[in-house]
């Protein structure tokens, strides 16, 4: 019996590599990507608004970053990112819009399903900035920054050793808002075509 199963163990063992060994090698290395994708600004839009106010707190998302990747498991990511618009408006009186961008730096973990797909998640920290622009009876603009937490999940397709195409969500942590908590979450989801070199 033993010498029947030492042939099938030797024949998964070899399986089993040459399923992994494509994955390892799409996963290490530099790359560089490009994403775009949907915002939803959380607690952006107050409650119990005066007869004529509108808010949108959907906005439209772009970002670049690139990284590098040590093994088919750990990699870092560093970033820019637009998270896009949000407007508050009362009619006859005056309009808001929101601007949101992002610098960032994450840990990436990675785990491998098979040579072409793999999930991972990510952590780290972002810096924040926040421009207003008010048009109307009283006109102006603001700003303001600060700095606070990011995670992500996501699910990567490599279509070879050097292309990938992800699906990603993402959380910015307490970024700026001016509204009665100060602060919103803001939620990405994206769609990313990363290059490994």
């Amino acid at each position: 019996m033993k010498l029947q199963l030492k042939p099938l163990l030797t024949a998964a063992l070899f399986v089993l590599g040459g399923l992994s060994t494509p994955a390892l090698s799409q996963g290490a290395g530099w790359f560089v990507g490009l994403g775009a994708g949907a915002t939803k600004f959380d607690d952006s839009c107050p409650g119990g608004a005066v007869v004529g106010f509108t808010c949108d707190d959907n906005g439209t998302s772009w970002r670049a970053f690139g990284g590098y990747q040590f093994n088919e498991n750990f990699g870092y990511e560093l970033g820019y990112a637009n998270l896009g618009k949000t407007t508050q408006s009362t009619a006859g009186v005056s309009a808001d819009t929101f601007e949101t961008t992002a610098f960032e730096a994450s840990l990436v973990i990675t785990l491998p399903i098979n040579q072409w797909y793999a999930v991972y998640g990510k952590w780290g920290v972002y810096r924040w900035e926040l421009d207003r622009t008010t048009t109307g009876t009283v006109a102006g603009t603001s700003n303001s920054s600060g700095t606070d937490t990011t995670v992500g999940l996501g699910m990567a397709y490599h279509f070879n050793k050097r292309i990938a195409l992800k699906v990603e969500w993402q959380r910015y942590f307490d970024a700026g808002f001016p509204n009665a908590a100060g602060t919103t979450n803001v939620d990405d989801y994206s769609v990313r075509v990363v290059f490994t070199f």
